[in-house]
């Protein structure tokens, strides 16, 4: 199926569509893909927190004081926008800060934030009445189970650490200098990973888990576009 076929014009049976799955499950990728395709709008839920832990890094907080999170945090004042390319652009008292939120520190210290329950129930609170407006695909860890669990299209998606960390390797050697490149280390990729699905399905508070409801989608093999075709067909079909 081409992607013509996929953005014909017929009705939708669903308002929100609500995607979660581990880091590296490519989320991000089919969310943008799929709002692109059938005319909703796109967030992804886990640039709120990775904003959240860039600014507490830059305001020189303990990182591990969860008081300390919390209070700088209360400071801040986000605003997502869209770019010309249906990416999420995040802006922090004014600043644009997409560009940080992939950086080593925020990648080290997010999943610590992202446990800190203030910290979710103002994320949460915020997502929420953008979800309010109808015609979004959001995506995160915890949509389906916390921010709209009564979303009428729960999707969770998967696929091996392994495979997940290839991917991520491939994004960071195609973003990276050629002097980048040669750091680039794919067992380290892969540890990141496996500590990273712990850390996010063994906290107390919004563990990462599908939706008793959810459509899991196990993309190991699978294109970017066959996921999305599977996505859309789903939205299509009202399930």
């Amino acid at each position: 199926m081409s992607s013509a076929e996929i953005s014909s014009p017929r009705a939708l049976s669903v308002g929100i569509i609500a995607i979660d799955g581990p880091a590296g499950s490519g989320k991000s990728s089919v969310g943008k893909s799929v709002a692109s395709q059938i005319g909703f709008r796109f967030l992804d839920t886990g640039l709120m927190y990775r904003a959240t832990t860039w600014y507490a890094i830059k305001s020189g907080v303990d990182m591990h004081n969860p008081k300390a999170v919390t209070m700088v945090a209360s400071e801040m004042e986000v605003s997502v926008h869209t770019g010309e390319a249906g990416e999420n652009l995040i802006v922090v008292n004014g600043e644009d800060v997409t560009g940080f939120l992939h950086s080593t520190g925020v990648d080290d210290s997010v999943s610590f934030v992202s446990a800190i329950s203030r910290i979710r129930e103002m994320m949460v609170a915020e997502q929420r009445s953008l979800a309010s407006e109808g015609k979004i695909v959001m995506v995160g860890r915890d949509i389906g189970t916390v921010v709209i669990p009564n979303a009428p299209l729960k999707i969770y998606l998967t696929a091996s650490a392994r495979t997940r960390a290839v991917r991520r390797h491939r994004d960071f050697v195609a973003a990276a200098t050629a002097a980048e490149r040669q750091k680039i280390d794919f067992e380290e990729i892969l540890r990141s990973i496996e500590k990273r699905d712990l850390v996010d399905s063994s906290r107390t508070d919004s563990p990462l888990r599908p939706a008793d409801d959810a459509v899991v989608l196990d993309t190991d093999g699978l294109i970017l576009n066959q996921v999305v075709i599977r996505v859309v067909e789903l939205a299509r079909a009202g399930i």
